[in-house]
């Protein structure tokens, strides 16, 4: 049976179902009522049968599989030039980390018999979903920008899914999406303990959120605990990641927050965020310089150009918690780590160059010691730039 959902806010329950809210009745962003984790130690990585991906983890996710390509366990390469150690996360199905969250959205989709998703995106988690959809058989409307990399549209199109283009900012995408997503009904007929006035999904489809599905936060946790397995179930002293809604930041987060609760693990490594310059409100938030030298912003890192993350909240108190920090990266420090990543061999997009970029400066900075445990994510592949 699938889980029901709660926030963490207020305390309102709502059930699952097709149907069920996409978020809370005061605003508030949804969560599963169960958190489970596995008793026992851990079997060291060479013992692991890790032939189910990420799904070897089955024990720490409120959601059974249904819908995979058994991805996961993504290969962690030292690279001493830049003293860290590379996640290629690119090396998903569809070229992006986003696969960790499709797989564990489209799973728990499949579980509340939904018949259609819907997602907005500025195109890898749009690319994702349409993938995983297919997969499952499920019908899939893709809400983007009108300007989406074409890469990106294709592989929307070629998973059989609609891709809707939106003019406008990226909020606007957003906004177009939830007018399908909710439809005209007030949900009146739902049972729930929590605020009639939530948001029910009865419009035309369920609302496959990267930003706001807790099953999507469920997979990208997994990132978490595969850098656990592949350090020999240690923690590294820091990570850099890029900020857009924070998927992979709040996924890292949640993943190391359960391996304490299960005794695995008995540190939190500092969560160092990356923002693109000119849309860095995580950086704002916390009184940092969120345009580049010149106050201006860049549009080279488009898969984080996020103003307003639906769990900005959530970020600040993982950064405050894992004593972290998020700084803005400009677009020549951008290019240059990009360039740097392409003649090393890592052929990833643009957004992607966003985090090693801001190692180089958190080391600068004094914030990362030389001899500091460091491990990056490289995000999404070089493929989807066409």
């Amino acid at each position: 049976m699938a889980v029901d959902l709660t926030c963490p806010e207020c305390g309102s329950v709502y059930e699952a179902g097709p149907n069920e809210p996409w978020r809370c009745g005061c605003g508030h962003a949804l969560e599963f009522t169960e958190r489970p984790h596995p008793q026992g130690d851990p079997l060291p990585l060479h013992s692991l049968d890790t032939s189910e991906g990420l799904w070897t983890f089955f024990e720490f996710l409120p959601i059974e599989q249904h819908v995979t390509f058994y991805e996961g366990f993504t290969p962690m390469v030292d690279v001493p030039d830049w003293g860290a150690a590379f996640k290629l996360e690119y090396v998903f199905p569809t070229g992006s980390f986003k696969d960790r969250g499709a797989t564990t959205t489209l799973s728990r989709a499949v579980e509340l018999g939904v018949e259609k998703v819907i997602e907005d995106s500025s195109g890898n988690a749009g690319a994702s979903i349409a993938t995983y959809a297919a997969r499952a058989g499920l019908e899939a409307d893709i809400y983007v920008p009108a300007d989406v990399k074409q890469s990106k549209l294709m592989t929307i199109q070629r998973a059989d899914a609609r891709p809707v283009r939106v003019d406008g900012a990226r909020a606007d995408v957003t906004a177009a999406c939830l007018e399908a997503v909710e439809g005209n009904s007030s949900g009146d007929d739902e049972t729930t303990t929590g605020e009639r006035d939530a948001p029910y999904q009865t419009g035309e489809g369920w609302y496959a959120s990267h930003a706001w599905n807790p099953a999507f936060y469920a997979g990208t946790m997994t990132f978490a605990f595969e850098v656990a397995a592949q350090q020999g179930w240690s923690v590294p002293d820091a990570i850099v990641l890029p900020i857009g809604h924070g998927t992979l930041f709040l996924g890292a987060y949640r993943g190391f927050s359960l391996l304490n609760e299960a005794g695995i693990v008995e540190e939190m490594p500092r969560l160092l965020g990356a923002q693109a310059a000119g849309h860095a409100p995580i950086v704002a938030a916390l009184g940092g310089e969120s345009t580049d030298e010149d106050g201006e912003g860049t549009t080279i890192a488009d898969g984080i150009q996020i103003s307003d993350p639906a769990r900005d909240t959530e970020i600040l108190d993982a950064i405050a918690e894992t004593g972290g920090d998020a700084i803005a990266i400009g677009g020549d420090p951008i290019e240059t780590a990009l360039d740097r990543l392409h003649r090393n061999g890592f052929y990833v997009e643009p957004t992607c160059a966003v985090a090693p970029a801001a190692l180089e400066q958190y080391r600068e900075a004094g914030v990362i010691d030389e001899d500091d445990d460091v491990v990056v994510p490289l995000t999404g592949s070089g493929l989807k730039t066409l």
